[in-house]
């Protein structure tokens, strides 16, 4: 008989935890959720109270009987899943199949993975939080609406394959109306004077710039000509310039809060060019632990928070570690930080090393160059977190060009030296020293060049993940756990691409959001999903019950979808009348909108199913997306190649299909090495679905061939 079962969902969780605890426990993984909706159909009965219908997915049925017999086995069972909403709802759907007495069963919860947070969460045990449970349920049931009765009216309208989600379409929204600002800009031209400058007999020099006219300030669009600047340069031509007044003043720079979920993907990606997505993977991997590095436990706390809070036993080591490692210099009062989220009662502490004397080049060895850059980041805040205010004297200097008979010129300039570092010894947060030289009231300085300098405005820039995360979480939208999926959801739907590693939204992200924002505005507005995620905090809190906030949503939101689907045709949002016509039939063409952009597609559909790319539409490469025959010839028919577009992209294709079906990768780069199997086709680089480099036949189907390394040059000479 096993005398405790402890539960987790992460089997490298399972394997960490295990280490800490005796001959007693065994320590087993659910493998993420045992129970869900079905996905064959809406699985919520809203004639009955929106009551969901859970089911065990098949992946997951094995290892759910195996824990069950476990748990009729065990005479305890401890569920240990992440305390959140999630993990709450794990281990009720755990406690619901095993159908086992409530009192053989406890719910425990822990920040870190570390052998003393274990053995203090088995002392002090709780009952499963049935509020977290129905909050989650409440999410699940209400997304699970809104996806399976919004996206198939999409597809209906506009393309199949489309998806509207609560948070997702919010999401593109943001990124649709940012690019249509970017498109709707229209430049401005400005100018501005500035000088290089030196103290007499002092080598060093300096800028100034053109700052005031007559007592009045100037801003940034004062001089929009090249006329009026060079005219004030003519004015000022032989002047001499004068310190009129040097001001300098101390500034003090306090270090930013320990990471919360957000922040941490947010300069993750800034830092460290990792997508939300790679940076949550990341930090799960780091909470878990590292099977190498055996007995460790985990390196940080739970990655999933909106807490800024610090436990206290870690703000007394890092004080200590601080006058141990910097010296007194560097000694400050621990510092503590008010959380603004309303969210904070989910998780009570911030994203922290689990002890600050694990520092990053001790743990090196154990950590990928990924893994070991994140947890570098996440230290290092941490640790500034809790080190002194950097102090930095700016100093400002005003000098008059003085000439007869000219209006009053004030040049500025401005700089700043570091006086004392403080917390930017270990978290430099873009501080930049520019050095000016001594000078006093009344001197006068020699200033060696006038420079007209043409500006023009540049347009809103394209949301980075770090940015939409930030926009998501400023309006309310969605939580932590949600952030990182619903920007790999919005990207593998085809509603965004990412260019220069910024957002672009596609122009079936246009078209989709259109029709939202003039048919379904609750759906898409910003303070409704904000007010909706707010309710739903209210139920995690007890406050409100979850079925109601359900049936206040769903009722007006399915009047307004059966409605919009009589008025609204799928002719008058996308089919386009042109003057091509079908080759196969000979009716006209008409353009059509698909999961991955628009098409031409014969109007006697479904008779004739002939498509085509349309000629002229662009890609995200900026290449045209029309069928272009190419010099090339099909290897297996003799026929020209043609560019087309396919679920994964551009490829080459025969225009004797669907009589010749050879297709080649778009760009496909060829080594010039006989394939070794057939030695008919030549040797080509491709990229596989996830971005992985291979090899290949160029023969395609016709032969095997197919290497993850690259084949070497056989030589084929005798040698004597």
């Amino acid at each position: 008989m096993i005398q405790n079962l402890v539960i987790v969902e992460s089997p490298t969780k399972a394997k960490t935890i295990h280490r800490f605890l005796g001959k007693g426990f065994k320590v087993e993984s659910s493998f993420g959720h045992v129970r869900d909706l079905p996905k064959s159909e809406l699985g919520v009965d809203v004639e009955h109270g929106f009551k969901p219908k859970y089911v065990i997915p098949r992946a997951a049925r094995k290892r759910v009987n195996a824990l069950k017999k476990m748990a009729t086995d065990a005479k305890k069972i401890y569920f240990a899943t992440d305390e959140d909403r999630e993990g709450e709802a794990i281990s009720w759907h755990l406690q619901q199949i095993f159908d086992i007495p409530k009192e053989k069963t406890a719910r425990i919860a822990f920040h870190e993975i570390t052998q003393e947070a274990i053995h203090d969460a088995l002392e002090h045990p709780r009952m499963l939080d049935v509020n977290l449970v129905d909050a989650q349920q409440a999410r699940r049931v209400l997304d699970r609406l809104v996806g399976y009765e919004l996206s198939p009216f999409l597809w209906r309208k506009i393309a199949r394959g489309l998806s509207a989600g609560r948070v997702q379409s919010v999401a593109v929204r943001l990124i649709v109306e940012r690019e249509r600002e970017i498109q709707n800009f229209v430049q401005q031209e400005y100018w501005s004077i500035e000088c290089v400058a030196h103290k007499k007999n002092d080598p060093q020099i300096f800028r100034i710039k053109l700052h005031a006219q007559d007592g009045k300030t100037l801003d940034k669009f004062a001089l929009t000509t090249e006329e009026s600047a060079q005219k004030i340069i003519k004015d000022i031509d032989g002047a001499k310039y004068t310190v009129i007044d040097v001001v300098k003043k101390d500034v003090k720079r306090t270090p930013p809060p320990p990471f919360i979920t957000s922040t941490l993907q947010q300069e993750a990606n800034k830092r460290l060019h990792f997508s939300a997505k790679q940076t949550m993977m990341l930090a799960q991997q780091l909470y878990e632990g590292i099977e190498a590095d055996e007995g460790a436990g985990g390196y940080i706390t739970y990655m999933r928070t909106d807490s800024v809070n610090l436990a206290e036993k870690f703000l007394q080591e890092t004080k200590s570690y601080i006058k141990k490692t910097y010296g007194s210099t560097y000694e400050c009062n621990s510092r503590r930080y008010a959380t603004k989220s309303k969210l904070a009662q989910e998780a009570h502490e911030a994203i922290r090393p689990t002890s600050i004397d694990r520092t990053p080049d001790s743990i090196r060895q154990f950590l990928t160059d990924q893994q070991y850059k994140l947890y570098d980041l996440i230290w290092r805040r941490a640790l500034a977190s809790q080190m002194p205010v950097a102090r930095l004297e700016a100093t400002t200097i005003d000098s008059e060009a003085k000439k007869q008979n000219i209006p009053q010129y004030i040049f500025r300039a401005s700089g700043q030296v570091l006086a004392f570092d403080g917390f930017l010894k270990v978290y430099l947060v873009g501080s930049e020293e520019i050095l000016l030289p001594y000078v006093e009231k009344g001197e006068v300085i020699d200033v060696d060049s006038v420079e007209p300098l043409q500006h023009v405005t540049k347009p809103p820039a394209r949301y980075s993940e770090a940015g939409l995360v930030r926009m998501l979480e400023e309006y309310g939208i969605g939580r932590p756990s949600t952030y990182a999926p619903t920007i790999s959801t919005i990207i593998d739907r085809n509603y965004v691409v990412r260019e220069d590693r910024r957002l672009k939204p596609t122009e079936l992200a246009f078209m989709v959001t259109d029709l939202l924002v003039a048919h379904f505005p609750n759906i898409v507005d910003y303070a409704f999903t904000a007010h909706m995620e707010d309710t739903l905090d209210e139920v995690a809190e007890g406050k409100k019950e979850w079925a109601p906030i359900i049936r206040d949503f769903y009722g007006p939101f399915k009047e307004n979808l059966m409605k919009k689907d009589k008025e609204i045709s799928k002719k008058s949002l996308i089919a386009e009348e042109t003057d091509e016509v079908c080759e196969k039939c000979g009716k006209p063409m008409v353009v059509r909108m698909g999961r991955y952009g628009k098409f031409l597609a014969c109007s006697g559909f479904p008779e004739c199913k002939n498509i085509k790319s349309l000629p002229g539409s662009g890609d995200t490469d900026g290449r045209t997306d029309g069928e272009q025959e190419t010099k090339e010839i099909c290897e297996l028919c003799g026929a020209p190649l043609q560019k087309k577009r396919g679920k994964f992209g551009f490829f080459w294709g025969c225009t004797k299909y669907p009589d010749c079906t050879f297709i080649k990768s778009f760009g496909q780069k060829k080594l010039g090495i006989p394939c070794p199997t057939c030695s008919k086709g030549e040797v080509i680089q491709r990229r596989s679905k996830k971005g992985k480099i291979y090899y290949a036949c160029s023969r395609g189907k016709e032969c095997e061939f197919i290497s993850w390394t690259r084949p070497e040059v056989q030589n084929t000479e005798k040698t004597s």
